[in-house]
């Protein structure tokens, strides 16, 4: 049963209790992991390697314009240099290998699809939703320079950090990038390099996600610093409007829907949503275990609150985001916890002008700017599946259904 909002407590910061207890059980799994020989593998560079450098010589002439293999360690801030110059119009392909470790005993890390991020010249950042990615070139151009993301955060469009880059001597691991640059359009070029072999399904991957990417719903946007993802995308299920599927797996994605609405008193939130499966067994108010799905409603003022079904922390816990860089701006309200209940589609409506005065307090934001879905599964790399749908901004006897 859903909490009411008169009462909600009083957003909390995450404790040092819960954090160590978090850390232990990781740690613990780790161990585990290691006795039984289940630990990950590690990254396969020397063989990601051998296979470009093979290939890329059986390629016909012409395929490519220009190929390199660019090493990219976790440790250096952004940006690094690849040497090769862009124009508007060329065609590129990066693959990528490796992985950022952020806590080797408990076996945190983060790998390519999100880590890895690009520019050309000055232009804008962007990544690939997989461990292949493939663009043409717009804009002025430039060179290209590649960077390992997290634990930093872009504070603008062009790359700049939001974060300390002293933060980065606090990770470890490199990542490996074939950066392809082709004579050809790109699905000729990626179909020749596939007739001479493939490495561990990484050209094949590319190829499917040129045909079969999945995309945001129409009117929903990525949230520009995270990046784009194929997280969440249109589905059908009977009996339910404008459905949005969301499956993470050792990802992180937000989708924005503006609305610029008014906040007045009563003002709700309503949605249905039906969780299958949470990316976490364990508390999300730590870091390493901050894995979750949620819906959250964005205030004029920056600040977000977002409602999501807990693997274990109570219903009607209410706790100030555990990342550095969210803390000031994210609250996290516990709407359903639990494995009852998965699989089953709830109705949930909220008072997001009550749940604001309550959960975070203070003077009263003027407008809701937008209503964003939110999954990360990004630190325990697990896998979340859910469906929302019949999203609405309810005002009075004006019901806005979103998306």
């Amino acid at each position: 049963m859903a909490v009411a909002p008169d009462k909600l407590p009083r957003a909390r910061m995450p404790t040092k209790g819960a954090e160590f207890g978090v850390a232990a059980r990781l740690a613990g799994r780790n161990l585990g992991r290691r006795l039984l020989g289940q630990r990950a593998a590690e990254p396969d560079f020397a063989g990601f390697r051998r296979y470009f450098e093979t290939v890329l010589k059986k390629l016909p002439a012409g395929t490519l314009v220009d190929a390199r293999l660019v090493e990219v360690t976790a440790n250096r801030p952004p940006w690094s240099g690849t040497g090769i110059r862009l124009d508007a119009g060329d065609c590129i392909t990066t693959f990528a290998v490796g992985r950022t470790d952020l806590a080797k005993a408990l076996d945190l890390w983060v790998a390519p699809p999100f880590q890895l991020w690009l520019r050309v010249g000055a232009g804008p950042v962007f990544r690939g939703t997989r461990a292949g990615h493939s663009t043409v070139v717009t804009g002025a151009g430039g060179e290209l320079s590649l960077a390992s993301y997290f634990p930093g955060e872009w504070a603008t469009p062009d790359g700049r950090l939001a974060t300390d880059p002293a933060d980065y001597g606090k990770v470890s691991g490199a990542m490996l990038v074939a950066v392809l640059v082709w004579g050809v359009p790109i699905d000729e070029g990626l179909k020749r390099l596939l007739a001479l072999g493939d490495h561990r399904g990484l050209v094949a991957d590319e190829l499917d996600r040129q045909s079969n990417g999945r995309l945001p719903p129409a009117g929903w946007k990525h949230l520009w610093f995270l990046g784009d993802s194929e997280t969440f995308f249109r589905c059908e299920v009977p009996g339910r409007q404008r459905a949005i599927a969301c499956h993470s797996r050792r990802d992180v994605a937000i989708l924005q829907y503006d609305v610029d609405a008014e906040l007045v008193p009563g003002m709700r939130l309503e949605w249905s949503w039906r969780v299958d499966r949470l990316p976490t067994d364990m508390r999300e108010d730590t870091v390493p275990s901050h894995d979750y799905m949620s819906i959250a409603v964005e205030y004029d003022n920056g600040q977000d609150l977002t409602y999501y079904w807990s693997a274990a922390l109570p219903v009607g816990t209410v706790y100030r985001c555990p990342l550095p860089t969210w803390k000031t701006r994210e609250t996290h309200v516990v709407l359903r916890s639990g494995n009852a209940g998965l699989g089953q589609w709830f109705s949930e409506t909220r008072d997001i002008h009550a749940d604001y005065a309550a959960a975070i307090g203070g003077a009263l934001p003027a407008r809701v700017k937008r209503v964003w879905l939110i999954a990360n599964s990004l630190f325990g790399r697990g896998e979340g599946i859910a469906v929302f749908s019949d999203i609405a901004l309810v005002s009075g006897s004006e019901r806005r259904p979103l998306g």
